[in-house]
């Protein structure tokens, strides 16, 4: 969900990390955090939980989501003939259409909703009166105007929180009452300039009032719209006496939402509370992972293991005996090499298919500092690049779903690569026919690679690649379409 793109921290090192980095799924502090996302699904997805789909039946997609898109035509036994969008909900990839609206906000999410998503992802963390609300992390100086408020200047507090000390003022420090007089602002300003726009405009939302929001939204639009809260620093809140699975619980049941086949995902980084959570209630839940640490339950515990040894066949049959999917950093499905060049991508979609758990990744962004450098246009780190490419590699590898900061950038990069046809796109004067990805991609071990546009008239031979296909389309100006040879 989020994290907002990638794991991340809430820290004021943190927040300018934010800016230089990709900030992914919502992890525990001192690890990169993903945003905040709106999902898009197929309906079905709505019906499948523990019992998954069997050979041959198409299983269910979100793409872009909080944050996070479509109707395919693959017939993976996992995967839904096309994909959804998901969108974040307040702070992108999760927590709505962050990438347009302060994240985890109900208008970051209700536009989400627009732009075509399937659920919404609040991240969940606890006020001092234990009452859940939806914020990117319980340290709130990046998110509302708290500093602007000279009757909380003494809330200002140091904390460790996942074995990190951070600064600043916490939600677990505010009762709703008081939470309620702050608003939301953008937490990447330097990336998102035209969201501050919206900056003091809207409140911290309970978690009761996102559901509220998706049901209302559902009967408006006449479609399901669910909802995919993760549990922010489950071990920290416990610690402090304001555990979250028993609030999120009693929410859940106030609400009906209390079965597998429910529209409703439960997320957290930590094993532990999910584990905790399959003995409470039967909705499904998705273990996130990062592409480096651990779940912080093992840290604290004396566990050696990290989400690496998660991610393996062995640690991936685990998880599934208390899981029903993983939430996964892009970089666990296609690694980047030091210069942000995409590597071969990994075994795990497939391995995580085989125990019938299905696979979402995190966060897909349009920006160019957030894309692999396969996919960037320009030098502008902040300007849009070519994320519709990265979409269709994905989901060419058997991605189910992606959280995703723009909603409307996901609908049709969820194709994948190997059944997309960019039909009727000029490729400048004198230029073959534009080919289908399915007719000109000759793939190897492994079998999709990085790729970016079409595969430029069938000279796409990848019999000896490893990295990446042997040519590729590496920007467009206007519609049409440059090919030059990459070497591997």
């Amino acid at each position: 969900m989020a994290l907002a793109g990638g794991p991340g921290q809430h820290q004021q090192a943190g927040a300018e990390q934010d800016h230089r980095q990709e900030p992914e799924r919502h992890q525990p502090y001192g690890v990169p955090e993903q945003a905040a996302h709106q999902v898009i699904f197929r309906p079905e997805i709505h019906r499948q939980a523990r019992n998954r789909p069997t050979a041959g039946q198409p299983g269910p997609v979100c793409c872009a989501y909080p944050s996070t898109t479509g109707d395919g035509v693959a017939t993976h036994p996992f995967r839904p003939r096309r994909g959804r969008r998901a969108a974040r909900g307040g702070r992108g990839g999760p927590g709505g259409a962050s990438g347009y609206r302060p994240e985890h906000t109900l208008e970051a999410y209700r536009l989400a909703i627009r732009q075509g998503a399937d659920f919404i992802e609040p991240d969940l963390v606890s006020t001092k009166d234990g009452v859940l609300v939806a914020r990117h992390e319980n340290e709130i100086s990046g998110t509302t105007d708290v500093a602007a408020h000279p009757e909380f200047a003494a809330r200002k507090a140091t904390k460790t929180i996942d074995g990190v000390k951070v600064t600043g003022w916490f939600t677990e420090d505010f009762t709703l009452a008081e939470l309620r007089t702050l608003r939301a602002k953008e937490r990447l300003p330097q990336v998102r300039v035209a969201n501050t726009a919206f900056d003091g405009r809207f409140p911290v939302p309970t978690f009761q009032e996102v559901i509220d929001l998706a049901r209302a939204e559902s009967k408006a639009r006449g479609r399901t719209i669910g909802v995919y809260p993760e549990t922010k620093h489950p071990s920290y809140f416990a610690s402090i006496g304001l555990a979250l699975e028993e609030p999120l619980v009693a929410t859940l049941k106030a609400n009906k939402l209390t079965h597998r086949n429910d529209p409703v995902f439960v997320q957290s980084f930590e094993t532990a509370n999910l584990r905790k959570l399959d003995r409470m209630i039967d909705v499904r839940l998705v273990q996130l992972m990062d592409a480096a640490g651990a779940p912080y339950d093992f840290t604290a515990g004396g566990d050696p293991r990290g989400y690496a040894d998660l991610a393996t066949a062995a640690g991936l049959a685990w998880v599934a005996t208390y899981a029903d999917g993983v939430g996964l950093s892009k970089n666990l499905i296609v690694p980047r090499d030091a210069a942000g060049r995409l590597l071969a991508p990994t075994s795990v979609i497939d391995d995580a298919h085989r125990v019938k758990l299905l696979v979402h990744a995190w966060t897909f962004r349009a920006e160019n500092q957030f894309l692999p450098a396969d996919f960037r246009i320009g030098a502008d780190p902040n300007a849009r690049g070519d994320v519709t490419a990265e979409y269709e590699l994905f989901f060419g590898l058997g991605l189910d779903g992606a959280f995703a900061d723009q909603p409307d950038t996901a609908g049709s990069g969820a194709r994948g690569p190997l059944t997309g046809v960019r039909a009727g796109a000029a490729r400048g004067p004198g230029a073959a026919p534009l080919p289908t990805w399915g007719d000109q991609l000759r793939p190897v071990t492994p079998r999709v690679f990085p790729v970016r546009g079409p595969s430029c008239g069938g000279r796409g031979d990848v019999g000896e690649a490893v990295r990446a296909v042997a040519w590729r389309c590496p920007g467009r100006r206007g519609r049409a379409w440059s090919c030059r040879p990459l070497t591997t």
